[in-house]
């Protein structure tokens, strides 16, 4: 995995004023894998400028701090800092070129409500010059309580078209809340989700759309004019009743017609997300024989439907889009591996000549310029992290540009490799095993099965920071995708992995089983480590079988499925919400919480105090059910962290206890 750097200078100058870790590879000291694995990468959200002379990126930094730097392409240019996010609580999710010399970024925090929310997302949009001059607010003050507002401001603005015709300008979406004072930056009566062409330099904006109450989003052709409209129904007092309807205009008409309705709930109907100019149509997903396609919707005044491309044996993932314009040209899916099906020859072409270069990789395009005559690519493998590099479509040349994650240069990762076992009633159930670095034959091993989060998520092949911790430290880890993850059809989702949890947890149970039986795993070293609902698996696994798993770790789990449904109360997605988790004998059944005095095992929890997916509570109560019931556990908080805990110092002592307490539990020695 060693490279040699283009940019090696700029980036040894980069390392010295960011304070980040990119100089870790090269230290002398003793190679600490907790570290290295838990370091969040390098570099996150790479830009490349509309003339392809310039890239924007963010680096952490200490705690939840990151900072934006801008970067010539020229010879001995060196990196300026743009902006800085320290994480208190304000934080950097990325950046993108309004100019070749301006960027707007949006920074994001969870805060603690003075009401009944509990904590509240708030996002804002920041323009500012390449060098860090001439910061704009282009939204509502970063005090969401705005004095005079006669509500709150949580995400107020995106960015729907980039215009890269235009200097510095951009078509955002606004939303609007009533004001009493005349006059005010958000604007008197005005209510909804509004339009405006926004100068970024001066602020000046001029309203294209109107504010509309019921709208939730809009979708802009790539050429600066919206063409669909998106709205959210709603029952008596504001909820949601989980309908999303799509409206659309013809080109050259500024009146609305009702294109397609979407169910969130059964994820029945059209939802469009993209609109391609040339073909004057809309692409979008809708199910075909239970699995995700995808389909084209034209907009003109008879919209017909078409079918792009499906797959008989899993769901399509993300549109691949490329250039300014986020023009259409593939789309994506993962079966044992991921996969791509390519629209535009060119691009086909390309990538095909790429894969040859850089063979074994997943590569991807990041961004390119106005003329998508430079691209950034990303590639990387269950054994690379990955690097990004600089292609220069004209003259065919590629060079490494950045390293997503040094303090993993020249370590030897771990194989991953796709299988299948037996659930207990005999379905066949699709997983990835993890081998530790140079072991072919593996018997006896400690083992970890590795649920993932969601439930309506994934495990996919490629490089994983958690499952490559494990196995450095001589760990096999097995990520199953158990029956109620997404990505398979309707009839593998069930009723999702919370309704359904027996079916769900049993296959997670059945993964552990599965590894002793094969002589992969010593039964006295199989653990079992989870984050999210995967924490919520390995807890729920004791209501199970609570023999099978001689140690369980839970980060950020699901405890109680009454008070997940309840942390919605007050928001107006809770009847989506309440349907999703579902009522009857399973909210007691499925929750690890009444299952305490089951466990035999030692338990390990970890949790950010700030967390807004799974409430801190739900971790403080078990913690107190456990030890009520006697059993082992230990609880370990981080103060002001949220879900992901987005800090490597804290990623890197969860690593850390995690290891120490496996080994413990296993009889092993440090």
């Amino acid at each position: 995995m060693l490279r040699v750097h283009f940019y090696a200078k700029v980036l040894f100058g980069l390392a010295l004023l960011a304070g980040a870790p990119y100089l870790r590879a090269e230290s002398p000291k003793a190679f600490d894998a907790a570290e290295a694995f838990g370091a969040r990468p390098n570099v996150t959200a790479l830009r490349l400028s509309p003339d392809g002379q310039s890239v924007a990126f963010v680096s952490p930094t200490q705690g939840q701090a990151s900072v934006v730097y801008t970067l010539s392409l020229a010879p001995g240019a060196k990196a300026r800092i743009a902006l800085y996010a320290d994480g208190k609580p304000f934080r950097m999710r990325g950046c993108n070129w309004v100019a070749n010399d301006r960027l707007v970024c949006t920074v994001y925090a969870l805060t603690p409500d003075r009401g009944l929310h509990g904590l509240l997302p708030v996002t804002r949009l920041i323009a500012v010059n390449a060098d860090g001059s001439n910061p704009q607010q282009l939204s509502a003050k970063l005090d969401q309580h705005s004095h005079g507002n006669l509500g709150e401001l949580l995400q107020d603005a995106a960015i729907i078209d980039w215009l890269p015709d235009q200097d510095g300008s951009v078509l955002v979406a606004r939303r609007y809340v009533p004001d009493d004072y005349s006059g005010s930056h958000v604007g008197s009566a005005a209510e909804g989700l509004g339009v405006d062409l926004l100068d970024t330099r001066t602020q000046a904006a001029k309203h294209v759309i109107a504010p509309d109450a019921n709208a939730i989003g809009y979708i802009s052709d790539g050429r600066g004019t919206v063409r669909i409209v998106v709205q959210r129904s709603t029952l008596p007092g504001g909820l949601d009743r989980g309908v999303i309807t799509y409206l659309y205009r013809k080109p050259g008409s500024n009146a609305w017609h009702t294109l397609s309705s979407y169910d969130e709930i059964d994820g029945t109907g059209f939802r469009p997300i993209a609109v391609d100019h040339d073909l004057n149509v809309a692409y979008g997903w809708k199910k075909l024989d239970g699995r995700i396609a995808l389909y084209t919707m034209s907009l003109d005044d008879s919209p017909q439907e078409k079918l792009v491309y499906s797959r008989p044996d899993v769901d399509l993932g993300s549109l691949i889009r490329i250039g300014r314009r986020n023009r259409v040209v593939g789309v994506s899916y993962s079966t044992d591996v991921q996969g791509s099906e390519y629209f535009q020859d060119d691009i086909r072409q390309m990538l095909t000549a790429l894969h040859k270069a850089l063979p074994n990789q997943l590569i991807s395009v990041v961004d390119s310029n106005v003329d998508e005559s430079k691209m950034l690519i990303f590639a990387g493998s269950d054994i690379d992290p990955g690097v990004y590099y600089l292609f220069d479509r004209p003259t065919h040349t590629l060079n490494t540009f950045l390293v997503a994650r040094s303090p993993l240069e020249g370590v030897t990762l771990a194989h991953v490799k796709p299988i299948a076992y037996r659930a207990a009633d005999g379905q066949s159930v699709p997983g990835y095993l993890t081998l530790p670095p140079g072991v072919d034959n593996p018997r006896g091993l400690p083992a970890i099965v590795m649920p993932h989060g969601g439930p309506s998520s994934r495990d996919e092949w490629g490089f994983n920071w958690l499952a490559q911790f494990y196995a450095a430290r001589g760990y096999v880890v097995l990520q199953p995708n158990f029956r109620g993850s997404a990505g398979f059809g309707d009839a593998w989702f069930e009723h999702n992995g919370f309704k359904s949890w027996e079916i769900a947890v049993g296959d997670v149970v059945a993964a552990g089983r599965w590894l002793v039986s094969e002589g992969i795993a010593d039964p006295a070293k199989l653990g079992i480590v989870g984050w999210s609902y995967g924490g919520y698996a390995a807890l729920q696994s004791v209501a199970v079988d609570p023999q099978v798993f001689k140690a369980i770790i839970a980060i950020a789990p699901v405890t109680d499925l009454a008070a997940l449904k309840e942390e919605r109360r007050h928001w107006s997605d809770f009847e989506v919400t309440a349907e999703f988790i579902g009522d009857g004998p399973h909210m007691r059944d499925g929750s690890p919480l009444t299952h305490a005095r089951q466990f035999k095992q030692p338990v390990l929890m970890f949790h950010g105090t700030l967390d807004r997916n799974v409430s801190f509570d739900e971790s403080r109560r078990m913690q107190a059910a456990l030890k009520a019931a006697g059993a082992q556990s230990e609880l370990v908080t981080y103060e002001d962290r949220d879900h992901q805990l987005d800090d490597s110092g804290v990623r890197t002592d969860m690593l850390r206890k995690s290891d120490a307490f496996l080994r413990h539990a296993f009889g092993m020695g440090p």
